[in-house]
């Protein structure tokens, strides 16, 4: 194909892409940033980046043993991880050091005790961190307006783990950010009833993959400890990003309604595939 055939085919894939978007210039920076942010950043490689190992061999790492046991662990840190999280004021934090730095300062801590202990240490502290992360998500929602003691909001950050870019070896995102915002809406039609348990499975089946790295991680004593603390660290900085965008998104669907965020979002994305194509 020539080199003048191949601009001609861009210069009509960029004729068929939408409109203008519907929103202010700086609304539409946010949401740019929001949707790069949940589109394109994956855990499992970040995680695999850290260890210098592909992703299927850090599943490989974990005992076959332990992997059954994942799932139930995460199911029932979950739940107790969101009335904890809720309840203790999210937002705040110790006089003189931010909340961020306190989070970050509680994951490190917890995730080096955990993997001191290796695989059964961890799997003790897997509610203990997974209600450090809520707490961090829970003070991105009051961030971005939303009230934490709402059971829409609990929802909502609950939400927060089965996000993220729809990497190949991610098994957490499958699919794309309002697909999964529609495939999880079936599982809680009402807000303000207490959360269904297969809403929390729904959850807890993408929440389960990031888990199981992180478990691989953690899995040998000593050298667990100091993984720990790192993997955690990467955890909260991860869903905090995810978090930040989320609830962003939210906010805009507020102030400009849900209809042309959505159109917004869906320009955004097919203008970063013509790039990266």
């Amino acid at each position: 194909m020539s080199e003048t055939t191949g601009e001609s085919q861009d210069a009509r894939q960029l004729e068929a892409l939408p409109a203008p978007l519907p929103l202010p210039a700086e609304a539409e920076a946010q949401l740019a940033e929001a949707r790069r942010v949940l589109d394109e950043t994956s855990l499992a490689a970040r995680l695999a980046g850290m260890a210098g190992t592909p992703v299927e061999a850090l599943r490989a790492r974990l005992p076959a043993a332990a992997r059954g046991m994942v799932d139930a662990t995460v199911r029932k840190a979950l739940s107790k991880a969101l009335e904890t999280a809720m309840r203790s004021e999210p937002g705040r934090s110790l006089p003189g050091l931010s909340t961020e730095w306190l989070h970050r300062g509680l994951a490190a801590a917890s995730g080096a005790a955990g993997g001191a202990f290796g695989l059964p240490g961890t799997l003790v502290e897997l509610p203990v961190s997974t209600t450090l992360l809520l707490r961090q998500i829970g003070a991105e929602a009051a961030a971005a307006g939303e009230d934490p003691s709402q059971p829409e909001t609990g929802a909502e950050c609950l939400k927060v783990f089965a996000l993220g870019g729809p990497s190949p070896g991610d098994d957490a995102t499958e699919t794309g950010y309002f697909a999964t915002r529609l495939a999880l809406a079936q599982f809680l039609p009402n807000v303000g009833a207490a959360l269904m348990p297969r809403f929390i499975a729904a959850i807890a089946a993408r929440f389960t993959g990031p888990m199981m790295l992180k478990l691989s991680v953690q899995a040998a004593p000593v050298l667990g400890a100091a993984a720990g603390a790192a993997v955690n660290l990467a955890f909260l900085e991860h869903f905090r990003s995810i978090a930040r965008a989320h609830f962003c998104v939210r906010r805009l669907e507020r102030e400009y309604g849900a209809d042309a965020v959505r159109a917004a979002y869906e320009v955004l994305a097919a203008r970063a595939r013509h790039r990266a194509a």
